[in-house]
């Protein structure tokens, strides 16, 4: 199937032309995106925190210390929601009104997997230093069982999901165009700059 469901939570209702629940759409971003902020109810307060992410298939895996309070909650089976958003522009409108970004953002929802096993963890972890700098893992060590169990990884399923984007020029009132004030877009990304070595 190339689209994800739609369901309530994920149903596009505000500026809904800008919602798409094709996978291609959903994994393109996830994959982008380097940090997610992954949230839930924790002790009937909401809970959000930065990570890594990345994906394999059809799971978002996260990963963090063992004893981490919001995965805690989670893997009690608290209802996750996990974020990316990559900022594409800032979009200068003529009016203060309708100034805006150029954004491609995700957000699943769902209930995560408690990845125990040595090899599956390992083997997620892998898929992560992949995503960070591919083909890196032969060259380090590998996690100690120490290392392994001092480490939780999480995997939720991407089986409720919703991309949303806004691209293009600012969208301003037909009677602002004729205002003197300039108006455009001014591109940003992120890139990777010059390697710092660690000499230590």
């Amino acid at each position: 199937m190339t689209s994800l469901p739609i369901t309530e939570t994920t149903r596009g209702r505000r500026l809904a032309n800008r919602v798409s629940h094709e996978r291609t759409t959903v994994h393109a971003i996830l994959d982008e995106g380097l940090v997610c902020h992954v949230g839930a109810v924790v002790n009937g307060r909401p809970w959000v925190q930065p990570t890594l992410h990345w994906r394999v298939g059809e799971d978002l895996f996260i990963h963090g210390h063992a004893g981490n309070g919001l995965y805690a909650a989670l893997l009690a089976g608290a209802e996750a929601c996990a974020t990316v958003s990559l900022i594409d522009g800032l979009v200068l409108a003529r009016s203060a009104f309708h100034h805006s970004v150029n954004f491609r953002s995700v957000a699943v929802f769902g209930t995560v997997r408690n990845v125990t096993d040595p090899a599956e963890k390992t083997a997620a972890l892998e898929a992560m230093m992949d995503k960070l700098a591919p083909g890196r893992w032969p060259d380090v060590r590998a996690p100690s069982a120490s290392e392994l169990k001092a480490t939780a990884v999480l995997a939720l399923p991407i089986t409720e999901a919703s991309a949303k984007v806004r691209q293009g020029p600012p969208k301003d009132d037909a009677e602002d165009y004729a205002l003197p004030v300039w108006a455009g877009v001014v591109p940003l990304s992120l890139t990777r700059g010059e390697v710092i070595e660690d000499v230590s």
